[in-house]
C-alpha cells in the first residue's frame, strides 16, 4: 500500500522537474503524440480515444467507478473539455477494529475541436463507465468530400 503511495507521490514531484507545459491541451486533436511518458498521466487524466468516420468523430473516454452524474462535458472556444471527480468513502466497523478511508480525485481534459465539427450538434452519452462523445461533421464538410476512382495503370 505504501509502495504504491510513493510511487504516486515520485510521479508528481518528477512532472514538476520535468515541467508541465507539454500537456495535452494545446495539440492539435489529430496531432501525434508528444514526446512525454504516458505514465505521467496515469491516475490524472482518463484514457481517451478519438476515431473519425464518415460522418462524425467520436470520443470515448474510460472512466471507471464514475457515474454520468460525476461528469462534466464543456464546449467553450473551440475547445472541448472534460471534467470529473470522485468521491469515496469507506467505513467499516467491527468487533476487534475500525477502518475508515476516504479517496478523492479529479481531472480535466481538453481538447481542440477540428473546425468541420457542428457544435450545435454533439452528443454526450454515458453507460457501464465509458462517457461517448460524438461530433458530427458539418454538412458543408460532408459536401466537400469526393471519392476518386482509382484505375488501374
Amino acid at each position: 500500500m505504501f509502495r504504491s503511495l510513493r510511487q504516486e507521490i515520485d510521479q508528481v514531484f518528477d512532472s514538476f522537474n520535468r515541467g508541465l507545459s507539454f500537456f495535452p491541451f494545446g495539440r492539435s486533436l489529430f496531432g501525434s503524440e508528444p514526446g512525454w511518458s504516458r505514465q505521467l498521466l496515469e491516475g490524472i487524466a482518463p484514457a481517451v480515444d478519438i476515431a473519425e468516420k464518415e460522418k462524425e468523430y467520436t470520443l470515448t473516454a474510460e472512466l471507471p467507478g464514475l457515474g454520468e452524474h460525476d461528469v462534466e462535458v464543456r464546449l467553450s472556444n473551440g475547445m472541448l473539455t472534460l471534467r470529473g471527480q470522485k468521491s469515496e468513502e469507506k467505513e467499516e466497523r467491527k468487533q476487534d477494529y475500525h477502518l475508515s478511508e476516504r479517496r478523492y480525485g479529479s481531472f480535466q481534459r481538453s481538447f481542440p475541436l477540428p473546425t468541420d465539427v457542428d457544435c450545435d450538434k454533439i452528443v454526450a452519452s454515458f453507460k457501464n463507465g465509458v462517457l461517448t462523445v460524438s461530433l458530427p461533421k458539418t454538412a458543408e464538410a460532408l459536401k466537400s468530400e469526393k471519392k476518386i476512382e482509382v484505375k488501374a495503370a
